[in-house]
């Protein structure tokens, strides 16, 4: 198979191609919630209580977005939302005992597709490959498309890393 190129296209098919493996494995480990609710479940972990916006933010997702993944977590009871003290039109989102345990029992699947995803690679290669996409988040967070318009939120490489399980 020749060189190809198509940075833009590889990019996006390995994405495409992980998350639908992630997903499969998930529904086969019987898990209850989506690679992106357990992202939700991870930031939660890491901090608790966090409003809506910081999780849309760290997840680099609209809010509508992120209230149909919060909407479906509250109805599973692994998240509660709770007013703020401050502003009771903004919600903080807390872990339920339920949603930890969900969270324990995730984690250690996404830390082995991790370890998967790294098999057959040097430490090195690793590195480089980690460098490029962090180079990804730096390059894009940075620059703004068009005359006016602003640039959509990126995932910071942090909150990737929380997302997977770090």
């Amino acid at each position: 198979m020749k060189n190809d190129d198509r940075v833009i296209y590889l990019v996006f098919m390995a994405q495409q191609k992980l998350r639908t493996y992630i997903t499969n494995v998930l529904l086969a480990e019987g898990i209850k919630v989506t690679l992106g609710q357990a992202g939700i479940l991870f930031l939660l972990q890491q901090h608790d209580g966090q409003t809506m916006t910081e999780l849309s933010k760290a997840l680099a997702v609209e809010n509508p977005t992120l209230t149909g993944l919060i909407d479906r977590l509250e109805r599973s009871a692994f998240v509660r939302r709770q007013a703020g003290l401050e502003d009771r039109r903004s919600f903080k989102i807390y872990l339920t005992p339920d949603g930890i345990n969900e969270c324990e029992i995730v984690k250690p699947i996404i830390q082995r597709i991790n370890n998967e995803i790294k098999s057959g690679f040097s430490k090195e290669e690793i590195e480089v490959f980690k460098n490029v996409l962090q180079g990804f988040f730096k390059k894009f967070d940075k620059r703004k498309v068009g005359k006016t318009a602003a640039p959509l939120p990126i995932y910071q490489a942090g909150s990737v890393h929380r997302l997977c399980g770090g």
